[in-house]
Order: C-alpha cells, then sequence, then structure tokens
C-alpha cells in the first residue's frame, strides 16, 4: 500500500531541454574553471617539484679590489655583485658590505645588517662606530656589540688576501646559521 500524497511530497521536475545557447554556456564556464585551476596548480605544482630540478649553489671568492684601495685602520662601505643572479635582478644583485683594513694586511667585513631586525647599519668615521637607525643599535669598529637591543655584534665574511685582492666568501648572506670561524670561537 502506498502512502497517500502529502502537500510536501515533492516529485522531482523534468531538467529543460539542452538548447544549443545551455550548451555554450556550460562548455564557456567549464573553460573558465579549467583555466582557474591551470592558474592555481601550474605555481604549486612547480614549487613542489622544484627542489628536484635546482642547482646545487656553492660559494665563490669575489673580489672587492687591492689592498690598497682600503687604508690602514679605516672602514669603507663597499659593493660587490651577487655572483647567483638573475638577468632581472637589477640593483637588488649589489650588495653592500663594510671593509676594515687591519695592520698585517688582515681585513674584516661585515654585513652592512643589524643582528637586532636586519636594518642597515651605518659607519660614523668620527665616533668609530656602527649605528642603526631603527632601534638604536651601536656596535665598535671591530663589529662587536656596544649597546642597544642587538643580540650579538654584526656578522662578518669570510675574507682571504690573494695577489693583492682583498676577496670575500660570496653566494651568501652571514647569519647564525653558517657563521665564520670566528663566529664558533
Amino acid at each position: 500500500m502506498n502512502p497517500p500524497p502529502s502537500e510536501h511530497s515533492h516529485t522531482p521536475e523534468k531538467a529543460p531541454p539542452m538548447t544549443r545557447r545551455n550548451m555554450f554556456l556550460f562548455g564557456a564556464g567549464a573553460a573558465l574553471n579549467a583555466i582557474g585551476v591551470a592558474m592555481l596548480a601550474i605555481p604549486l605544482v612547480g614549487f613542489v617539484f622544484s627542489s628536484f630540478f635546482r642547482k646545487t649553489i656553492s660559494s665563490d671568492w669575489i673580489t672587492l679590489g687591492k689592498i690598497d684601495d682600503f687604508p690602514l685602520e679605516q672602514t669603507r662601505l663597499t659593493i660587490y655583485r651577487n655572483p647567483f643572479t638573475r638577468p632581472w635582478d637589477g640593483e637588488t644583485a649589489d650588495i653592500p658590505c663594510y671593509v676594515r683594513h687591519l695592520p698585517g694586511d688582515k681585513f674584516q667585513i661585515f654585513a652592512v645588517n643589524c643582528t637586532h631586525l636586519g636594518c642597515p647599519v651605518r659607519w660614523f668615521e668620527e665616533s668609530e662606530l656602527f649605528m642603526c637607525p631603527c632601534h638604536g643599535g651601536v656596535y665598535y669598529s671591530d663589529g662587536s656589540r656596544a649597546s642597544g637591543p642587538p643580540p650579538r655584534g654584526l656578522f662578518k665574511y669570510r675574507a682571504k688576501v690573494e695577489n693583492g685582492l682583498v676577496q670575500i666568501k660570496g653566494g651568501y648572506l652571514p647569519t647564525l646559521s653558517n657563521p665564520t670561524e670566528e663566529d664558533r670561537t
């Protein structure tokens, strides 16, 4: 025995017939959805699989200049070109550093970034201090912390003198994750 039809019973309606207009709109909607999915999926898939195709980057020794370009007991701002650049990098591939010439043709080369939050520090010759304009960090001429919020001294590049040229180990920015020999002691 079938229950009697109630007021709330619903019988499915027939779908409207497929016209050329409906077919076109359905196809256009499906094509736009496919384009949207592709625009999201291609970069995501590229990011996931990029580590399999990425070349290993080794750091290189980069020449900053002749020994005579850096006066004894003075600190100079120098810019070098990152060896791992792309044509569209422009000026962002130019990396500044401070070079301090010590007696015995030894050099200290500092990253310009404050160890507190990474703001660029400035060298003041008169007071022989590096000062950070962001939060008042101050460093001595040897890069050690003098005062302010920075937790440590300036980061130092590995440096050497070869054939009268001052060179640094380039291709990375010195941080706590890749310290120099001085930072390890």
